[in-house]
């Protein structure tokens, strides 16, 4: 299983989503960069592989960060996955 994190302007919880497949989880996360890269910003709609049900809309310029990541990385690297994982290692 694969998650993508989306880190929004005003939220200080990433958003996730997830992917069974590596390369679906890798096409959203090239079609995440191409949206928010576009102008004028528009609504992407999202929606997630393990809890079906779960679905999630954000404006493109909202997004400031967007994070794939492996699920059970955590036990491999004795980490969770975070962008500030690293700084933590380092304090």
């Amino acid at each position: 299983m694969f998650t993508i994190d989306l880190v929004l302007k005003t939220t200080p919880i990433p958003l996730s989503v997830e992917r069974k497949e590596e390369s679906a989880a890798q096409a959203l996360y090239r079609e995440l960069l191409a949206a928010v890269a576009q102008t004028p910003a528009h609504m992407i709609e999202l929606t997630c592989e393990k809890q079906t049900e779960k679905k999630v809309a954000v404006l493109s310029s909202e997004i400031v960060g967007i994070q794939l990541s492996q699920k059970g990385a955590a036990g491999s690297s004795g980490r969770g996955p975070g962008f500030f994982a690293q700084l933590l290692e380092q304090s």
